[in-house]
């Protein structure tokens, strides 16, 4: 499965950005996808997850109400909106599937490059 992440950008804070991650396979919807970032010299953390049905979806405590993951897998996507960004949330944002319901790196098998959100104050 290769995963193409899109959708970065230069945004001022209080504004918003809508990622994309486009699958190659089509059996995306066989898999839990999640989002995770990378701040300059910070370890990668988990941003936001949805089931593979798109029936479950959570995320983290610092996105939550702001960001909304959504996945259509008759497209083979999966969708991350933020809102309210903030300069905290400046990182490269990477999509990864996987067959396991969990929040940690290790339950992911494939990651898409990265797409780099600056957000200015």
């Amino acid at each position: 499965v290769q995963l193409q992440a899109s959708g970065g950008g230069l945004v001022q804070a209080g504004g918003s950005l809508r990622l994309s991650c486009a699958a190659s396979a089509r059996t995306l919807s066989s898999y839990h996808m999640g989002w995770f970032r990378q701040a300059p010299g910070k370890e990668r953390e988990f941003v936001a997850r949805i089931s593979y049905r798109g029936g479950a979806s959570s995320t983290a405590d610092s996105v939550k109400v702001r960001f909304t993951i959504s996945r259509d897998n008759a497209k083979n996507t999966v969708s991350l909106q933020m809102n309210s960004l903030k300069p905290e949330d400046t990182a490269v944002y990477y999509c990864a599937a996987g067959g396991l319901w969990t929040t940690t790196q290790e339950g992911y098998d494939y990651w898409g490059q990265g797409t780099q959100v600056t957000v200015s104050s």
